[in-house]
């Protein structure tokens, strides 16, 4: 019986870890105009690799995919909008997408709007892409152990896609319309 209690408690245990690195069914949104915008992601954590995760030799290098990255873990990331967006200067119609985003040029981000959804984070197909558009890059106060992912509002129509991880912070701006 003791042997069983300690192996249960072993089990507990590293699903305890598991989930403390990865964060899975998370979802962000924004209503702008009466319309939704949303994120949903799995949510990888740095865990004392600072300063090895992007880059040809980082964590995400090791990707099948590199240069492109599944902007989260686990399954690719989902957009989901009831209404057109202008994403960056890319017309969005209303829908759902997987989000990417290639990592090739640390300073240069690309977010990628996909129209394949229900595929892994590591099965990406750029001939169903809808295009690509710059994302601004720079640095968080701090740094972020967890990716994060924010929508928020900017006045009237306006609205920033932003994500947060280790010591990157990429956004890019969106219309609806």
């Amino acid at each position: 019986m003791k042997t069983i209690l300690i192996g249960a408690a072993a089990l507990i245990a590293a699903a305890s870890l598991v989930s403390a690195e990865t964060k899975s069914g998370l979802t962000e949104s924004v209503k702008i105009g009466g319309k939704t915008v949303s994120i949903a992601y799995s949510a990888p954590a740095v865990n004392k690799r600072e300063g090895k995760l992007f880059g040809k030799d980082g964590q995400v290098g090791s990707d099948a995919t590199y240069p492109v990255w599944r902007a989260g873990a686990n399954t690719a990331t989902k957009l989901h909008t009831d209404a057109d967006l202008d994403l960056g200067g890319l017309a969005v119609p209303k829908g759902d997408y997987s989000l990417y985003i290639d990592v090739a040029d640390p300073a240069n981000w690309q977010l990628i709007v996909n129209k394949q959804t229900g595929q892994s984070g590591m099965e990406y197909d750029a001939k169903q892409d809808l295009g690509r558009v710059k994302m601004t890059v720079g640095k968080p106060p701090s740094m972020v152990e967890q990716l994060k992912y924010t929508l928020s509002t900017a006045g009237g129509n306006k609205g920033k896609l932003q994500l947060d991880w280790e010591n990157v912070a990429a956004s890019v701006n969106f219309t609806v319309k």
